[in-house]
């Protein structure tokens, strides 16, 4: 480690973070994670100049992101938005992503790598901002919640195989078939993770939860590995494997420890939370290159301009085909919440800069816009939904829908 107290640095933004969302929640509800950039540009050479990436911190940082989209994979419970809504979720998010590319192609200037990094940049929406304040408000469970999750699933998975279809240096016909053996050998393990797993898996489970031998975590670790390494030698994005391992782990432990699952997976999330995630998102501010965004004004401008483009390339296709039983109130919150993003659009421009095909002025940019979406659209959704009450409306309400 060539900065040894860069580290030491991230993990005292990391600490300090919380408690300046905690100060700033007596006003306003500040997502977590814009402290969190935010300390990072701080600390990063544009600022004070006292943090300085290396290998060791890149290589953790790509861990953390590695982490958050294994924590987002295991954050969807398919079960649970499948049937009509998913096929309009599915639906919104593939107009979005069409009209934003050819948008983002007359942005780029017509080159079709840029227009495809930045498009599906926005169409990304940030579940895991969206889902505490849906639980916090007690919607996760109704049929708001379920809406929202529908869409917000799609909208993090899209992009996920978007880009491992995509970004992966291969030709898109060579990628597409990788990417068909990739599902096929996933879905052969979503089978095996269905099964149900011998009774000396799940008393091991049990046994090792308070010891040092922690099998179930070990365990988990393995497939969110393993998953990575599979995705790495199909030559496709890592991010695929590690939604993909987000996904497996929730199969694996609702049929093998339903009882201790929670407590399972609040250790793999306090492990991804409580380290990895966190050094991502300060990495990310340490590397925002905010002497570019200031001293050019296209960049600065176009904060605003990719922000309005969230909400109509990405909000107006979900509140066109949002389920029509919702009220006009929701269908608003709706479009807001599936327009807020972050995590992706940070994980996206991370992967266009590192190859070299979009500018560092216009990942900071798309970054920009997005924290200010984090910032702005879940309290204007919340305030949106205020003013027509919640919707009382059982999850399954729209099951017999024709689509």
């Amino acid at each position: 480690m060539s900065h040894p107290g860069t580290l030491v640095l991230i993990m005292a933004a990391a600490v300090l973070a919380p408690l300046l969302a905690d100060t700033a929640a007596r006003r306003v509800r500040v997502p977590l994670v814009v402290f969190e950039i935010a300390l990072g540009i701080l600390l990063g050479p544009d600022v004070l100049g006292w943090a300085h990436r290396d290998r060791t911190i890149d290589t953790l940082s790509d861990l953390g992101l590695s982490m958050l989209i294994f924590l987002a994979g295991y954050e969807i419970d398919f079960a649970s938005v499948r049937g009509p809504t998913l096929r309009r979720a599915g639906t919104a998010w593939l107009a979005s992503l069409a009209v934003a590319i050819a948008v983002a192609f007359g942005v780029s200037g017509g080159h079709p790598f840029q227009a495809f990094v930045i498009g599906t940049a926005m169409t990304s929406t940030a579940l895991g901002t969206v889902l505490p304040i849906l639980k916090d408000g007690g919607d996760l469970g109704g049929r708001f919640g379920a809406v929202v999750s529908a869409f917000g699933a799609v909208g993090e998975f899209g992009p996920v195989v978007a880009v491992a279809l995509l970004l992966s240096g291969r030709r898109p016909g060579q990628a597409a078939a990788l990417l068909i053996v990739f599902a096929a050998v996933t879905a052969a393990a979503v089978l095996w993770a269905l099964r149900p797993r011998r009774p000396w898996f799940s008393r091991l489970v049990d046994q090792t939860l308070h010891t040092s031998g922690q099998f179930a975590v070990r365990f988990v670790m393995l497939v969110l590995a393993g998953m990575l390494a599979l995705a790495s030698s199909f030559g496709l994005d890592v991010l695929l494997g590690a939604f993909a391992a987000g996904v497996l782990t929730r199969l694996v432990l609702q049929g093998t420890a339903p009882g201790s699952r929670e407590e399972v997976f609040g250790r793999v999330e306090g492990l991804g939370f409580g380290f990895l995630v966190p050094l991502f998102y300060v990495d990310t501010g340490i590397g925002f290159d905010l002497h570019a965004l200031l001293h050019d004004a296209g960049a600065l401008a176009m904060v605003p301009g990719f922000l309005a483009l969230f909400l109509v390339l990405r909000g107006g296709p979900v509140h066109l085909l949002a389920p029509r039983d919702l009220r006009t109130g929701d269908r608003h919150a709706l479009a807001l919440y599936a327009a807020t993003c972050l995590p992706l659009v940070a994980a996206i421009t991370t992967i266009g800069v590192d190859q070299k095909i979009i500018r560092s002025e216009t990942a900071a940019s798309l970054v920009g816009a997005a924290m200010l979406s984090v910032l702005l659209l879940p309290l204007l959704a919340t305030r949106v939904r205020g003013r027509t009450g919640p919707q009382a409306v059982p999850a399954a309400a729209e099951e017999s829908e024709a689509w």
